[in-house]
């Protein structure tokens, strides 16, 4: 399944003095599976676009909640 955020368990010292960050993630941006603007691409109305901050739907990148960490579990 394509999704914009990656997820891993890094690996825990037993002598890490911080708490440990079980699941740690980042987000790689729609345009990397993008090569090349195809004709045609489907658009937001004005007003969404400015909401959205861009003008098509496939470069649209939304921030993730902080709370939901993908499909692994603690």
């Amino acid at each position: 399944m394509f999704t914009q955020y990656k997820y891993w368990k890094p690996y825990i010292s037993p002598y890490d003095p911080c708490p440990p960050i079980r699941v740690k993630s980042y987000s790689t941006p729609p345009n990397l599976y993008l090569h090349f603007q195809p004709p045609g691409l489907p658009q937001f109305k004005p007003k969404e676009a400015l909401y959205h901050g861009t003008l098509w739907p496939a470069l649209f990148s939304p921030y993730p909640d902080p709370h939901k960490r993908g499909d692994l579990d603690e």
